[in-house]
């Protein structure tokens, strides 16, 4: 079995891809969403097994954005983030007024992050040559 030791664009793409669906799926503001869905109210089988899969999703993504960057990396990561958001609202590209397009720029934000740290232990062996090892047993 071939064993892919770096990343590639494509790579990237795909983990930016799977964390952008579980983040909007979550929740996005055209109404149709988990969210959405849990309001109606009617608890069903599809409801239970969505929300599990969606638990599932967050947790991998979440542990692994955690373990990567850490706290610092994190606050970093969401602050420069907030700075381009900044700049755009500064700049006149974004308007805060306007709380649609606010969402969904939080939400593409928040999957950058998702995958730029499912993504990291690859990015940081490209620039430092360092490798990231969990510990076994």
């Amino acid at each position: 079995m071939a064993h892919v030791t770096h990343l590639t664009l494509a790579g990237f793409a795909l983990r930016l891809v799977f964390a952008a669906a579980l983040v909007f799926a979550t929740y996005n503001p055209t109404g149709y969403s988990y969210a959405h869905w849990l309001k109606m109210g009617n608890i069903t089988p599809y409801l239970a097994l969505a929300g599990m899969v969606l638990i599932i999703g967050w947790a991998i993504y979440v542990r692994a954005t955690f373990r990567a960057l850490g706290k610092i990396g994190l606050f970093l990561a969401a602050t420069l983030f907030a700075c381009l958001i900044w700049l755009f609202v500064d700049l006149g590209w974004l308007n805060l007024k306007n709380p649609t397009l606010m969402s969904w720029v939080v939400e593409v934000k928040l999957a950058f992050i998702l995958a730029i740290g499912i993504s990291w232990s690859h990015i940081r062996r490209r620039l430092s040559g360092q490798v990231d090892t969990d510990e076994l047993g």
